[in-house]
């Protein structure tokens, strides 16, 4: 027997022949290369055939309205989301004009949020992190029945207007159903130089009417938008284009008639410019007497034919005559105008309803009345209907606003 080493290992005494020391010596120095345990695949060596760490998948993009759709609804929305990563881009495009849109907080989505314009091609592109890019085109469909403004008043070119005036809106078909109206209003805007308080009420299917809560303030300009295209406003119905009108707003004419004094006192900006003597309705029947309450100017015509209501032609109070410098006020045939019976104005009220100055003075309040300037009559027992020509005034504002598509809607 030969010489012997000993190695203690976890105290334990182990004799080894001195033949098999460089056996035990290379199983040790092996071990102290690697924090791997024994027999596990080493990364150096690539054993496996796999990295330690996966690459990440590239993000999943989604379009709708889907490729190649051609009948898409102008009310539907663009929807563009991304799994696995943001979406860095969306872009959205018909002849050339973006279609508005915006992401969520995390930007895995992005909404539109404006309507698509009917009959029109969009392309849909979108990019999300890591480069990931998706496209996708569609087509609007084309409406049965086009909806668009027919008419504004008053907003004639060049026209300024009183601080009652309304804004007067009337669509070229008819919006049968409350959801119709509301989707229409969402869509009405205005804004002026001087901000004021307003709403809509519809009066009919067609005509929705513009109100401020307070009267205009004097010498500015009101833009009106009706940014309709793509708006649904029945089955099959869709705005077809946007609308945009300026109204301006002239000098601040209030006149206020008193038919006890007999008097019409004429105020610009504030200041009495005119006072007038008149005469009021002779009021011996209801259709003779003048309407109190707050009234507008709608209209003037030099001169104008007034025949009796509701008389033959030969009865006693029938009459056919021409009358000069006659303003308009209401639609049951008022008028300020011109009459020469001097003897009555001022004293006696003796027309069959209208309010009659002298000529000189009807031919001034004619030329300098703007339609939409105010006329306050105090003194008969007669009020005004609010729809009585313009007299939208008579509501107060809270119940002007429940004519609103909006409420509850």
């Amino acid at each position: 027997m030969g010489e012997r080493f000993v190695l203690n290992v976890e105290s334990r005494r182990l004799r080894v022949p001195v033949a098999g020391l460089a056996v035990v010596t290379a199983v040790m120095l092996t071990a102290s290369c690697s924090d791997e345990p024994a027999g596990a695949p080493s990364a150096a060596t690539g054993d496996g055939g796999k990295d330690a760490q996966a690459t990440p998948a590239a993000p999943v993009i989604k379009i709708s309205p889907a490729e190649g759709s051609s009948t898409v609804r102008p009310d539907k929305k663009v929807v563009v989301t991304a799994a696995g990563g943001p979406l860095e881009q969306v872009t959205v495009e018909s002849d050339g004009e973006q279609l508005e849109g915006e992401f969520d907080a995390g930007r895995t989505k992005w909404v539109s949020k404006a309507p698509l314009k009917p009959a029109s091609d969009y392309t849909v592109s979108a990019r999300a992190a890591g480069g990931t890019t998706a496209s996708s085109s569609f087509t609007t469909l084309k409406p049965e029945v086009e909806l668009a403004v027919a008419d504004v008043t008053p907003a004639v070119k060049g026209e300024k207007v009183g601080v009652g005036a309304p804004i007067i809106v009337t669509f070229n078909n008819p919006i049968p159903s409350k959801a119709g109206k509301a989707n229409v209003e969402r869509a009405l805007e205005v804004t002026s130089d001087k901000p004021a308080e307003g709403a809509w009420r519809w009066i009919d299917d067609k005509t929705v009417i513009y109100r401020t809560a307070k009267f205009w303030k004097a010498h500015q300009k009101v833009t009106f938008t009706a940014r309709l295209e793509g708006v649904q406003g029945a089955r099959n119905m869709y705005g077809v284009e946007d609308f945009t009108k300026t109204i301006r707003i002239g000098a601040a004419q209030i006149s206020t008639v008193d038919t006890r004094k007999h008097t019409m006192i004429v105020k610009r900006d504030g200041k009495v410019v005119k006072k007038m003597l008149i005469s009021a309705g002779m009021a011996t029947t209801r259709a003779y007497t003048t309407t109190s309450g707050v009234h507008l100017a709608m209209g003037k015509s030099n001169p104008e034919r007034m025949i009796s209501p509701g008389f033959p032609k030969g009865h006693p109070e029938y009459y056919d005559v021409m009358i000069n410098h006659a303003v308009r006020f209401s639609n049951s045939g008022e008028y300020v105008h011109a009459k020469n019976n001097v003897w009555a104005q001022g004293r006696r009220n003796v027309s069959h309803g209208c309010i009659n100055a002298r000529p000189d003075q009807a031919k001034w309040f004619y030329d300098t009345v703007q339609r939409g300037d105010v006329i306050i009559i105090k003194g008969t027992d007669r009020e005004v209907e609010w729809n009585n020509g313009w007299s939208y005034w008579q509501l107060s504002f809270n119940e002007w606003k429940k004519g609103s598509a909006l409420n509850d809607a």
